[in-house]
């Protein structure tokens, strides 16, 4: 029986990146049924809303959705897509698995690379809790409870356990932050008790972003409140290429939204160059998700084996071709 899958291409390079993984995708022989529900900055200014009925609908309808990047405005206009799905959807745990890829020249081309980053996804300083206090004094409001900490906390390790993962690391700053970060900490730690097979540490959040840059392979399964969480899973990110190439996910109790984490690029949208290896990564997620995981690791070793080739690659990561040409080599490794 055919899977049913929510398709939101999103916008600039958006669409370019979702038809070359849907084509990745179906190459595999997975059966699926892509609804598609388009979503742009455009679509939102026209309806008044970060997330529309109809995106809404669709992935409560199919549980899971494929989402390219939406452009967001910076210092005004209307709400982050990705927040307001989160929310939407209570989709606590955001997923970001970084890992060396063959052939990629980076500063750390020697090192091997393979962390798991979970970051809580629902509240902190992205609940948008703010106000002006008098003229020219903005408050904002970090929230960390308990319940969503205690859950990201155990997401993180059933994960490391069921992925025989080594070590948990929980980042945090709470010898400034006592009551909200402590908090935070507190929980990992009752958690933790619960996992005696793994091993668990703690990190202050800026010794944490040094030792990832000093010693990236040190590192295993990282947990972090939101904020931390989205700036350490970018710096990650950049160990190993940068946000073209690493996937994410988005994991609720009912739905899961897997989604590429660069951004729309208008610049490039339309010339045929972008490079879709983060959106074909978290498809690949969402197939392991799916109970597909044949068909998972054959495209992740199709992926792997593109790069080792390093004939097809985009510009963004040293190469000279486009979206198609990589795509095809992809779908050609997959046989």
């Amino acid at each position: 029986m055919a899977h049913k899958i929510t398709l939101i291409p999103g916008d600039g390079i958006g669409p370019e990146v979702a038809d070359a993984t849907v084509r990745a995708v179906e190459a595999t022989g997975v059966e699926i049924e892509w609804e598609r529900a388009e979503l742009s900055a455009a679509i939102i200014e026209q309806s008044g809303t970060s997330l529309p009925e109809h995106v809404l609908e669709s992935v409560h309808r199919t549980g899971v959705g494929l989402k390219g990047p939406v452009t967001t405005p910076i210092a005004g206009g209307f709400k982050s897509v990705n927040v307001a799905l989160r929310k939407q959807l209570d989709l606590f745990a955001n997923v970001r698995p970084v890992f060396t890829l063959p052939g990629l020249k980076t500063r750390f081309e020697d090192v091997n690379i393979d962390m798991v980053i979970f970051r809580e996804n629902t509240e902190d300083l992205y609940s948008g809790l703010e106000h002006e206090v008098v003229q020219d004094v903005v408050e904002s409001l970090k929230i960390i409870t308990r319940y969503a900490s205690i859950r990201i906390a155990k997401y993180a390790f059933a994960y490391a356990r069921k992925n025989k993962r080594r070590k948990v690391t929980a980042v945090h700053k709470a010898n400034i932050m006592k009551l909200s970060d402590g908090l935070f900490i507190r929980c990992c730690r009752e958690v933790a008790t619960e996992y005696p097979d793994i091993a668990y540490n703690e990190l202050i959040v800026d010794n944490a972003s040094m030792q990832l840059v000093m010693r990236p392979e040190s590192f295993d399964v990282l947990l972090l409140p939101n904020l931390y969480g989205d700036i350490v899973s970018d710096l990650a990110a950049g160990l190993v290429g940068g946000l073209g190439v690493v996937p994410g996910a988005n994991m609720g109790e009912k739905e899961a939204v897997f989604e590429a984490v660069h951004g729309s690029a208008p610049d490039i949208a339309g010339h045929g160059v972008a490079n879709p290896t983060a959106l074909m990564s978290s498809a690949i997620l969402m197939l392991r998700h799916l109970g597909e995981s044949a068909a998972a690791d054959r495209l992740q070793k199709a992926i792997a084996a593109t790069f080792a080739e390093g004939k097809f690659l985009t510009r963004d990561v040293g190469g000279t071709s486009g979206t198609k040409d990589f795509t095809d080599a992809v779908i050609r490794h997959i046989g």
